[in-house]
């Protein structure tokens, strides 16, 4: 297809998404640095390149030529990390407009860009929610009730520049005490496909005061309707925030085994239900295809066990004392061989704490700070020389909390990554009666054989997954038919279902 013959009809410019240059600069530099071979262009399924730019000309009427991209720009929305780029298997959009993730479900499909959407309407630190519309970052979020001082901590995942909107949908997880951001939705306002605008729960009445306090409604609740689906484009959102607390604990827990990850899980899992531990726990490994021999010498070296366990307690300074020494005997009964390590922070004289007084390592997402911690692990498998395009792509399966279901796991899992001679690098949240447990594969881009690897590695983890009715709680787009597959339920009833509605 020839478009160099007239100039385009919207920019070509890689998008400006961030104020902040470092950002900036890191965002342009992984989605460009990322590709491994240009752009080409693509016309939707059925249309004309002149029936494009008629298109294109329109959405330039409504948002201005600085928010319809073309060309080059597109670079901006497609999967940095995707596997078969090389291979020509990448999907890619026809344009973007700016009014989701950076790369679309269909070829030649044009993405709709709510990045510029980006205003807090309201933060009520009294009642510790926030309303806000799509392009709303974490660090947007977080600098919002900072500046203005409110008494609100926020969930942040473990990387900052993400859409609270997009992360809450697509059922992502935080740290603090609201962590299970989707489980803090109250109030939703959402545009159908018809263009038609509803509103859910309580903001569905006029001045409710009560809008984003009650998940109480009258009628069927369709919130739900709207994660991870297709069914609507969210244009507000209420979610409740942690109020900002008197004190608050950093802890750990680490056992030196792999072999004691039943005994943690156990533990830990009780604790969840029974409510002595009210918030997520955390709980990741020392990476490891490295020798045992090795691994020892880590340990000692770094004073870590082989799992990791950490958590927060949030409140006043001498219930969260009261609640650290019950859970410090029942530990010290159940697991002698483990260590339990608490260190408080609290505000002076009897004030609440800033999040900003509580210093590395204890503090960052644990108290609601932003950061983009986890963003190096991506360069994990690159050559020393510096060359070669970090990666990473994951396998995450919703497991019951059962000591002896995840050591299965967990060894299943190694013998899998090991096969292709990748590290077991996992974490997983611990809630109530479930985990979610995610295999992190961390690879080199323009490797040929870590890329096929790493494909090896998901499908034999999907396989085994399926074997025991895991499914994960999110896929990627390469993922998602095979992942919806598992719900096979009459004749895969739940499908059939959400379909219809569409």
């Amino acid at each position: 297809m020839d478009t160099t013959s007239k100039p385009p009809v919207a920019s070509t410019d890689f998008p400006i998404r961030y104020d902040d240059p470092t950002y900036q600069h890191v965002h342009r530099t992984l989605l460009s640095g990322s590709l491994l071979r240009p752009l080409e262009p693509v016309l939707p399924q059925g249309m004309s390149q002149d029936d494009l730019d008629a298109a294109l000309g329109q959405f330039v009427g409504v948002v201005g030529k600085d928010g319809v991209f073309v060309g080059k720009a597109l670079e901006d929305y497609v999967d940095p990390y995707k596997l078969w780029e090389v291979e020509g298997k990448r999907r890619v959009p026809s344009a973007a407009v700016w009014y989701g993730g950076p790369a679309p479900r269909l070829t030649g499909s044009i993405a709709l860009d709510l990045h510029r959407m980006d205003r807090v309407i309201e933060v009520h630190d009294q009642y510790a929610y926030a309303v806000i519309k799509p392009g709303v970052t974490f660090t947007d979020l977080y600098n919002y009730c900072a500046r203005n001082k409110l008494r609100v901590w926020p969930s942040v995942p473990s990387l900052r520049w993400g859409s609270v909107v997009g992360n809450t949908l697509d059922r992502g997880t935080g740290f603090t005490p609201t962590a299970t951001h989707h489980q803090h939705i109250c109030g939703l306002e959402v545009m159908l496909a018809d263009g038609d605008i509803v509103r859910t729960g309580q903001f569905a009445i006029s001045n409710s005061p009560s809008s984003h306090l009650s998940k109480f409604t009258f009628g069927p609740s369709i919130e739900g309707l709207f994660l991870q689906s297709n069914l609507g484009i969210v244009t507000k959102l209420g979610i409740w925030l942690h109020p900002q607390p008197q004190a608050y604990m950093s802890c750990l827990f680490d056992m030196p085994d792999l072999e004691d990850i039943e005994t943690l899980v156990d533990i830990f899992g009780e604790l969840r239900r029974n409510g002595v531990l009210p918030n997520t726990v955390y709980v990741s490994n020392i990476v490891g295809a490295i020798p045992m021999w090795r691994i020892r010498e880590l340990q000692t070296q770094l004073d870590m066990g082989y799992w990791s366990a950490k958590f927060g307690l949030y409140g006043p300074k001498d219930v969260i004392q009261a609640h650290y020494d019950e859970l410090k005997r029942i530990v010290a009964e159940k697991a002698p061989r483990g260590r339990l390590r608490g260190e408080m922070f609290a505000g002076e004289n009897g004030q609440l704490l800033d999040a900003t007084a509580v210093p590395e390592p204890h503090g960052c997402f644990f108290v609601g700070i932003p950061s983009l911690w986890s963003l190096p692990m991506v360069r994990y498998r690159l050559p020393k020389d510096g060359t070669g395009i970090g990666a990473h792509t994951d396998y995450s399966a919703i497991i019951p909390s059962s000591g002896k279901t995840l050591l299965d796991w967990v060894q299943t899992a190694k013998k899998v990554c090991e096969a292709e001679a990748f590290d077991l690098l996992c974490d997983f949240f611990m809630h109530e009666r479930h985990v979610i447990f995610v295999n992190m594969m961390a690879f080199d881009k323009s490797d040929a054989r870590q890329r096929e690897a790493v494909n090896r590695i998901f499908h034999g983890l999907f396989r085994e997954g399926k074997k025991r009715g895991f499914s994960n709680y999110r896929a990627h787009i390469d993922h998602m038919d095979l992942v919806a597959e598992l719900y096979d339920f009459n004749d895969h009833a739940y499908q059939r279902f959400v379909e219809r509605i569409k």
